[in-house]
């Protein structure tokens, strides 16, 4: 089903005869998937170029169109036109003023809703040119920055010309009425600020921590945290409440932990916030975690895995039936492996059912099921149910026990295939796991076809990326010898403006893959440890996660910190 302003290009493009609705099915029926736009998949197919389908627009609706230079300069009177709340809600920035018509180009060219508002706003008449989406979103970013700090500043002044007093709001008045105060426009516009601002850096988490003398607020990015400006300590009531209320939960409740979700758009496109409250000795403390469809790119080619890793890899997600298993600590991507494989494999003629805790995303032609353990929705209990569904391929989140592991290898040896994931340190691990929890040893070598051990490293920036000449302790560290190297560098970023400082931009996959054969179960039958089975495996060809990084290091692709640190 399309929006209303796709639904208005696709009737212009049909009615001015620029296609027919037979060219369009492909990307209708891709459209159908949800994960791309009307105007993106029009580019993606290759039937117009953006600048094709903007002087289509113009042509229509007699509009002229332009472009915005990176360096391009604005006058400071024609920015102060527009509110930068306002200027980054609506996807808009002024152009130029003649006295009685203000110009500007819009993020969303067909809403015509947002041209009536600027005129209620600005008081003035109100004309667009169009402009390339990406130039009005950097435009927004130039001329309307988010600074938290002046954010914060504005909260600050604004709350106590609110309360008539230089002495900001007591923290036991704060107390008495906390949904009053979580609804001042100061605090709603400094938490919209954090969320924006996490957002923008690619933030996965947000947390906001009340200690005994200060309040604060950090970002993970790419899995390290960094703090923002701390706001005043008296203020943490309000703004974890202003959260508390936007995930619809009880705000009057502060001695148990709560769970709420917030959908809201960011910078045109849907965010989607899972909130965690915790009762602590100074109040609670709060935690975001971010889901941003943009962000996750849910495709094999694109995690960062080795070629050879990922051939095998899509070998076994081809397999009829048996257990696959992603094991690694929590924030190692496990899920996201999954998905992807998924996704790849999702075909018209399988069935998949997925059964998590929560639902993370959307699949499109997949069955997803919420496991609730308070109502007793259990990983063991929605298996069950989901062989009386008829399913070919069944996702569990997590194997959690002894119950949930024997029902995935009851439907593994009844024709069915299990994705699923385990908290353990490497691939050979897993085997043992199983055997803790109960499983027989025979039944973990006629079910399970392979493992996947994984890590999340961060890539070194490649703005700031420099080579350098490691040392002989560095190398004893990593179990290398000089004459492996040749003529290759380690290389580690200096901190730039892209990175914000930290030298890392981005993350990857390591990996190792761990096959099951004959000789691999034979080991698993005689109960044999972990280091037997890993060393079995490295004999047939697998490579461990700390050879995957060696080669990640000498590839120029991450740190050698990194990779000691996570293998």
């Amino acid at each position: 089903m399309l929006d209303a302003e796709s639904q208005i290009l696709k009737d212009i493009l049909i009615s001015d005869g620029y296609c027919t609705e037979e060219q369009l099915v492909g990307v209708m029926e891709e459209h159908d998937r949800g994960e791309h736009s009307f105007k993106e998949l029009l580019i993606n197919f290759g039937l117009f170029t953006e600048l094709q389908l903007l002087e289509i627009l113009g042509k229509n609706l007699m509009l002229e169109t332009a472009s915005l230079p990176a360096e391009m300069e604005i006058a400071p009177d024609i920015i102060s036109k527009i509110p930068p709340d306002t200027a980054r809600m609506l996807g808009v920035v002024p152009l130029d003023f003649d006295g009685t018509t203000l110009t500007v180009a819009l993020r969303s060219p067909l809403n015509y809703q947002i041209i009536d508002e600027l005129r209620f706003v600005v008081g003035t008449d109100v004309i667009q040119v169009l402009v390339p989406e990406e130039q009005v979103e950097k435009a927004i970013e130039k001329f309307y920055p988010v600074d938290v700090s002046a954010s914060m500043q504005e909260m600050v002044e604004e709350m106590n010309k609110e309360h008539g007093g230089v002495q900001l709001l007591a923290e036991e008045d704060i107390d008495d009425d906390p949904e009053k105060h979580a609804n001042d426009a100061p605090i709603i516009k400094f938490v919209d600020a954090v969320i924006y601002q996490a957002i923008k850096d690619k933030a996965s988490d947000i947390h906001f921590e009340p200690f005994e003398k200060e309040f604060k607020i950090r970002c993970r990015v790419d899995g390290a945290l960094y703090e923002l400006p701390p706001p005043p300590k008296n203020l943490a009531i309000p703004v974890i409440s202003r959260v508390k209320l936007m995930s619809n939960m009880n705000i009057s409740e502060r001695r148990k932990p709560q769970d709420g979700r917030i959908q809201k758009k960011v910078m045109n496109r849907a965010v989607d916030l899972r909130v965690s409250t915790l009762p602590t000795q100074f109040g609670e403390s709060c935690v975001l975690r971010v889901l941003d469809r943009s962000v996750v790119n849910l495709d094999l080619d694109a995690l960062g895995i080795n070629e050879k890793n990922l051939a095998k890899i899509r070998d076994l997600i081809h397999l009829p039936n048996g257990i696959f298993v992603v094991t690694g600590p929590t924030g190692s991507g496990k899920t996201t492996t999954l998905y992807s494989a998924l996704k790849e494999i999702n075909k018209v003629e399988d069935k998949i059912l997925t059964a998590e805790d929560p639902v993370e995303y959307d699949l499109e032609g997949i069955v997803q099921l919420p496991v609730n353990e308070a109502i007793g929705m259990t990983f063991a209990r929605a298996l069950r149910a989901f062989l009386r569904q008829d399913p070919d391929i069944i996702m569990l989140g997590e194997i959690r026990d002894i119950e949930s592991a024997r029902m995935a290898v009851e439907a593994s040896l009844t024709g069915h295939f299990v994705f699923s994931t385990l908290h353990t340190n490497d691939a050979a691990g897993s085997v043992t796991r199983f055997i803790d929890m109960g499983v027989e040893p025979y039944l973990i070598a006629s079910s399970l076809v392979g493992v996947i051990g994984q890590r999340l490293i961060r890539r070194v920036c490649p703005r700031c990326k420099t080579a350098f000449v490691p040392s002989d302790e560095d190398l004893w560290l990593l179990g290398l010898e000089r004459s492996e190297l040749g003529n290759r560098k380690f290389y580690y970023g200096r901190g730039c403006d892209h990175c914000n400082q930290t030298g890392y931009k981005g993350r990857k996959a390591l990996t190792e893959v761990l096959e099951m054969n004959p000789q691999i179960n034979e080991l698993v039958i005689q109960n044999m440890p972990t280091v037997v089975i890993r060393d079995k495996a490295r004999e047939m060809g697998m490579r461990t996660m700390r050879e995957d990084g060696l080669r990640a290091i000498l590839d120029g692709e991450t740190t050698m910190e990194e990779v000691l640190k996570y293998t």
